[in-house]
């Protein structure tokens, strides 16, 4: 493993240290060409350059004035519409007698103040004729001994900005906020119920106005053991949950919403014959109708009751109850999947990401020229048809949808000289139906990048913060992951969000409100 360069800061780097480090680079690129070498001649793949794919990029020619600009680069005035809260007249030094005083140059300047706000409550206390006690109540945002603006900002910290509880301690100790460990952990992990409902609201919103869902999941350590996070959400709407599962079971679990019946009908029976359960079984549970058991103990009970105990086929069966209580509380049944082709998330309507897909030809390297040029042609062509498809989005057409198609079957039953080449496109053929669901659903997106977004926020708090400890912290991390990306997704700025809840003002609308009022 070649080891990794410490980075310098620019204002550190002396000539002898830029000498150094040019030179540190060239011997890497050289050890790593000498691994390479040694790879072929082992008749080995040397490593891959992958680079990131440009499909969403599109084929802009350099120079090209259409192209577009970075996000940012726009100029714009930052100041002209900031509010003003003091002003300060500063008068000149040394004005030279007879001078003529001509107005203002502004100059807005921005800053923030920091400092400890103490308060007082003196609880009235009264003795009634009844020789009964009244005391005056504390307002119901204050939290402990801590006020309303100081557990906002403690939750932003740690739930936006990644900020540890110890350093979120040391920091409050530096300002001047005495507070303990506990203290620390108790308010961002306890009494959160009003923010969990509202979690839990925010997928039942989703999947009503939705028409499709961009899924996907992440490791998410839990009590030193292995667990997963799943992802749901899409333009409208960001929801996380942490299991000790990514099955196709639990994935279901999670879409029922809260409900907890198993139920057998039509579509269960359906699933049941298309995933391979035994022809007498299906034949049972056709012939004795609809039926629903009210909890995972009365389902147990009756697949022991009816001799089904193949680990195999009591997955079946349980998928099939769960996807039966789904579409029997109403879910979507035209509602897209959009995955990366993880196995667990097909289910209904499924659809592939492209970016995921095109990554099977993107790690292939050519041994030859031959075959390099063959990749790169296939790579193009790939790049082509997305672009026609993008196009196909906003304009769909019966006639173009029969070319896209014919398109599709050409470039993916290529032959060519590298047969990994031939092997990966003929992978990909077969999941035609769903890389070209797009042309019956011109709705749905052509890739999962969404949900890729959507999880970085989560990984990069999993890298600082590592496992969580306790089922409350478990479940805060996900709620308060899922609130915010909501809040950005509908322009609500999350600082504000958070001080409306812990104030109790909830002047801003739920965000299950926000949700069907954007799709309405």
């Amino acid at each position: 493993m070649i080891p990794k360069v410490p980075s310098v800061p620019e204002e550190q780097r002396t000539d002898a240290v830029v000498e150094l480090l040019e030179i540190i680079r060239v011997q890497q690129e050289t050890i790593q060409h000498l691994r390479d070498e040694i790879a072929r001649l082992k008749g080995q793949k040397p490593k891959p350059d992958i680079k990131p794919s440009k499909l969403e990029q599109g084929r802009t020619k350099e120079g090209d004035a259409n192209a577009k600009k970075r996000p940012g680069s726009a100029k714009r005035s930052k100041t002209k519409e900031l509010p003003i809260h003091e002003t300060k007249k500063i008068r000149p030094e040394g004005i030279p007698r007879g001078s003529r005083f001509k107005g203002y140059r502004d100059y807005v300047v921005q800053d923030i103040i920091i400092k400890v706000h103490t308060t007082n409550y003196r609880l009235e206390c009264w003795q009634t004729l009844e020789n009964g006690y009244l005391i005056g109540k504390l307002p119901e945002c204050v939290t402990g001994h801590f006020g309303p603006t100081l557990v906002t900002y403690m939750l932003y910290q740690y739930y936006h900005a990644h900020v540890t509880q110890p350093l979120l301690r040391e920091q409050l100790l530096e300002f001047g906020v005495e507070i303990s460990s506990g203290q620390v952990n108790r308010i961002i992990t306890e009494g959160k119920e009003r923010f969990h409902a509202e979690k839990e609201a925010i997928l039942k919103a989703g999947l009503e106005v939705s028409g499709y869902l961009n899924v996907d999941d992440t490791s998410a350590r839990h009590e030193g053991r292995n667990g997963y996070c799943t992802y749901i959400g899409n333009q409208s709407f960001a929801w996380f949950q942490s299991t000790e599962s990514k099955s196709r079971r639990n994935f279901l679990e999670l879409l029922r919403t809260g409900y907890a019946d198993y139920v057998i009908n039509a579509e269960a029976i359906q699933y049941m014959a298309t995933q391979g359960l035994p022809g007498p079984q299906v034949a049972n549970y056709a012939a004795g109708g609809a039926v629903s058991f009210e909890s995972l103990q009365q389902w147990e009970e009756h697949l022991h009751a009816s001799a089904i105990t193949d680990e195999r086929h009591i997955r079946i069966a349980t998928e099939a109850a769960l996807l039966g209580s789904m579409l029997a509380h109403g879910f979507n049944r035209e509602l897209v999947i959009v995955s990366d082709d993880a196995g667990q998330f097909n289910v209904l309507m499924h659809a592939l990401c492209w970016v995921h897909a095109e990554r099977t030809i993107n790690k292939l390297v050519g041994f030859n020229d031959q075959q390099k040029e063959a990749l790169e042609e296939i790579r193009c062509r790939i790049w082509d048809l997305y672009g026609e498809l993008k196009d196909y989005k906003k304009f769909p057409d019966k006639e173009k949808k029969v070319q896209l198609e014919k398109r599709f079957d050409e470039l993916y039953t290529s032959r060519t000289c590298f047969a990994s080449l031939n092997l990966a496109l003929k992978r990909l053929h077969t999941n035609k139906s769903e890389l070209l669901l797009v042309l019956e659903r011109p709705d749905i997106p052509l890739h999962n990048n969404t949900s890729e977004n959507d999880l970085r926020d989560y990984v990069k708090k999993r890298k600082i913060s590592g496992s969580t400890r306790s089922g409350p912290g478990r479940r805060c991390r996900d709620t308060f992951t899922s609130l915010k990306k909501t809040c950005r997704k509908h322009g609500v700025s999350f600082w504000e969000y958070l001080k409306d809840r812990v104030t109790g003002q909830n002047v801003i609308a739920r965000l299950p409100d926000l949700i069907r009022s954007q799709t309405s």
